[in-house]
């Protein structure tokens, strides 16, 4: 008489030899789904399974479609064929892309550390109690709703050489003589854009900073108080440390958005005057599309991967203040 099977024994399993030691009965659809229901890890990827596949197809094939394209003489209408290295050889020498790369580091740089520091001062200045601080925070966010294709037609009104109601005030203020040619010329283009690109992205830097200050205790100002520290001193060492982590992500994520600013630049400029505010993305665009060079335009879009990278990493090394954040040691 054979006696009967044990399902958690090796004769209950699927199969001899088999590596997946499930009984027979949790084989069953029911059982499996039970199963799945109760495995917190495997019902997490689940989930994940929609967002992964519209990353794989909107995010990851474009990329590597784009690495492929920038190793080839790919023409819109003609397919073409591989050529190594000589897009980005021929983009070392390119005057035009030398000047795009320059005026991205500058304008990210320099509209960066103004949203930083506006950014700060207003999430400062909303943190304390001031009258309709609540109507304040609502309106703050306007600039950054806006869209911006709109915020460009705007601006281009803004600095228009015959209209422009700067040129207008400073002029009957008897400051000026004659109107300012903002977008005629390279240098004001430049520091146009980047006025345009601050008063958008003040907002989001302004109101991410500011729920930051909200998670600093009031009791370790007021210790710091009661020990004699000045308004000064409080931020420098309460404040400002406890809020680096935070600043560390929200200046990674402006970094990000000003680096690869297209609409803004596109709609005020389209890269004039004489390229002074063509920026990577723009050129990128301009070479790709109405110039007809694919394999050209994908080699400028990949070439600022590097750059986002740098980005990125600035991001992780400054989260690693976290643990110190806590009470704990830097890692």
């Amino acid at each position: 008489m054979t006696p009967p099977r044990c399902p958690g024994s090796p004769q209950g399993l699927r199969g001899a030899g088999s590596f997946f030691l499930i009984p027979d009965n949790d084989w069953k659809p029911v059982a499996l789904l039970q199963k799945l229901q109760n495995n917190r890890n495997a019902l997490g990827l689940l989930f994940m399974v929609p967002a992964a596949v519209l990353l794989l197809v909107f995010l990851t094939y474009p990329l590597l479609l784009g690495v492929w394209l920038g190793f080839t003489d790919t023409k819109i209408g003609r397919p073409g064929i591989w050529i190594g290295l000589d897009n980005y050889r021929f983009l070392l020498d390119d005057e035009v892309t030398r000047l795009a790369l320059f005026n991205t580091l500058f304008y990210t740089v320099v509209a960066s550390a103004l949203k930083f520091v506006l950014g700060l001062w207003l999430a400062l200045l909303l943190n304390e109690k001031i009258p309709f601080k609540t109507f304040f925070r609502t309106v703050i966010l306007l600039p950054y709703i806006v869209p911006t294709a709109l915020s460009a037609i705007a601006f281009w009104w803004i600095y228009d050489s015959q209209f422009s109601v700067i040129s207008w005030v400073l002029v009957k203020m008897g400051v000026i003589t004659t109107y300012i040619d903002f977008l005629g010329n390279p240098w004001n283009a430049r520091l146009s854009t980047i006025a345009a690109n601050v008063w958008r992205g003040v907002p989001f830097v302004a109101i991410t900073l500011l729920a930051g200050l909200q998670t600093i205790s009031p009791s370790l100002h007021e210790a710091a108080a009661i020990d004699g520290a000045t308004g000064w001193q409080r931020f420098r060492y309460i404040t400002l440390p406890l809020l680096t982590p935070i600043i560390a992500v929200v200046m990674t994520f402006s970094v990000l958005f000003t680096f690869t600013d297209f609409q803004l630049i596109y709609v005020l400029t389209r890269g004039g005057p004489l390229n002074a505010t063509h920026l990577m993305a723009t050129l990128s665009f301009q070479r790709a599309i109405p110039g007809g060079s694919l394999g050209e335009g994908a080699a400028i879009a990949i070439a600022m991967i590097p750059f986002l990278l740098a980005s990125i990493l600035f991001s992780y090394f400054g989260l690693q203040r976290r643990a110190w954040q806590q009470g704990g040691s830097d890692k």
